[in-house]
This record gives structure tokens, sequence and C-alpha cells, in this order.
């Protein structure tokens, strides 16, 4: 009888796990409908004519500047949406959006889920065993966002010093990699989601939230008066598109990356995006 009360628990538990994939797969497919381009470029000016092959690209619609949805508008931006249009304009293929929650978004790529994802992964030696990365498309620098005013530490190693302070982050980001460098785990507080650290930065409930600096920057907005970037760079952070192991999409994409530094697209809309003049916030976006 034990034998049997395995068999059916562990034909339930395989069922169980069968019906959660499928479930994870048609919701990210559920997210596909509404974010589609036609197909761009043509065969006769790709750099390799991928022939109008759909190209699925994980985004949370929630991460500034990288993708967002303007509350005014209904209409999607981001650093993502003018970038990989142009990648494929180069390469003679259509991209599709899928919105993705970042919890498992890599693992959705390295599941052939989505072919890749945008929200600026950054290439890391933990992320190289899941998944393939394309070349990297910009550096971000890690900083200190904290209550303007902060006096009591004015960079990381002043904050470490001090036992009573606590560090908020997002959890499974490379910025949580960083803390944990840095700080025992009972002095990190890891959040879902960065808005989550923000919001309990503001409380008062954690001292300071490590970021990236281009993420930071989305959050002062209407916070300019309660917030501030403080401190040099933590950590220096290369971004790339993350792909399935094998992917035969690196090497083209790697192609087309190359031929927007040289004709000096890339750098344009990392100026647009990752500097000064960019003024959207979160207090802009659904």
């Amino acid at each position: 009888m034990k034998k049997n009360y395995s068999f059916v628990f562990t034909g339930l538990l395989i069922a169980a796990m069968l019906l959660t994939s499928c479930a994870k797969e048609e919701e990210v497919k559920a997210g596909m409908e509404g974010q589609t381009y036609e197909c761009l470029g043509t065969a006769e000016d790709a750099l390799v004519d991928l022939d109008c092959q759909e190209v699925t690209i994980a985004v949370e619609n929630a991460y500034l500047p990288f993708n967002y949805i303007s509350s005014e508008t209904g209409q999607a931006g981001g650093w993502d949406y003018e970038v990989w249009p142009a990648i494929c304009e180069l390469l003679h293929c259509q991209p599709v959006f899928v919105e993705t929650a970042w919890e498992g978004m890599i693992q959705s790529v390295a599941d052939g889920l989505v072919d890749t994802a945008g929200d600026g992964v950054t290439i890391s030696e933990e992320r190289l065993k899941q998944v393939d990365f394309s070349d990297g498309y910009v550096n971000v620098e890690q900083r200190l966002l904290v209550k303007k005013g902060e006096d009591r530490f004015t960079n990381i190693e002043e904050f470490v010093a001090d036992p009573d302070l606590m560090l908020g982050t997002q959890a499974e980001t490379t910025n949580y990699e960083t803390a944990v460098l840095y700080l025992s785990e009972d002095r990190i507080s890891a959040f879902e989601q960065f808005p989550f650290a923000v919001q309990a930065l503001i409380a008062g409930d954690v001292d300071a939230v490590l970021i990236d600096e281009t993420a930071g920057l989305g959050y002062l907005g209407s916070n300019a008066e309660d917030l501030e970037l403080i401190g040099p760079s933590i950590s220096s952070d290369e971004l790339g598109f993350p792909f399935e192991k094998g992917s035969d999409l690196v090497a083209p994409v790697n192609l087309a990356i190359q031929a927007l530094k040289d004709n000096g697209f890339l750098n344009e809309i990392n100026l647009k995006y990752f500097g000064p003049d960019f003024t959207i916030t979160y207090d802009d976006i659904q």
C-alpha cells in the first residue's frame, strides 16, 4: 500500500508541475498580445536576414528608463522600445514585447518561453550558467539612494561601519548580490520590487536603497525634495540581452549591437534615456 500511495502522490505531483508549466506558458503567450510591431527592415539590407521571424522580448513595463506604460497616453515607451525595433530593422525581424514580472523573467528566457529580455539585465557569472548573453550595450553604476539630508554616512563603507543601519534592495538582482558582499543578510531587506524598497526608505524602515543609478533617477521625480543619490559608484555593471543557451539569435544580435554602436544610434539613445534630460519618473507611469 505504501508503494501505491507513493505512486499516486508522485503522479499527482508530476501532473501539478505540468499544469503549472502550461499555465506559465499560457501566461507568457497571453502577454504577447498587443505589444507587437510589423516586420521591420528588408531582406536586401539586413546584416543577417531573419526573414520576419518574431523575436519575443520580456519586459516589466514598469522599470525606468528601460520600459514603462505612460499613465497619460497608455502607450509603451522606454529604451527597450526604441532599441529593439532598431535591431530588427537591421535583422529583418519582428519585435514582440511580452509583459513579464521580473521574478522568473530570466528563467522564462532559459526555458525558451521568450527569446530574450529587456529590463537592463546585468551580465554576471551566475547568470551565464543559466543563459547566454549578447555583447554588452551599456555600463551602469550602482549607488545608494537615501533621504535628502542624510548625514550619518556618505558612502557604502561608512554605511557598513554602523551596525544599526539597514539596507533595502530588490531580491534576485545584482544589486542584492552586491549588497551581500558588504553586509550580512540580517542587515539587508530584500523586496519583491524596487518601488517597495523606496517606500520603505521614505517610511524609515530602511536607511538606504542600493539601486542602479539609472533606475534611482526615476524615483526622484516628485520625491526630489525627499530623496537623493549619494556617494561614488559601488559597482559598475555591463548590461546585455539574455538568450536561451545555444540560441542562434546571439550572433546576429551582436552584429546589430555593434552596428548601432558604429553608427552612433546607441550612444544617442543611451544619452536620451540615461542622461539628465530624461525626465519621466515613476509618478508618470502606470
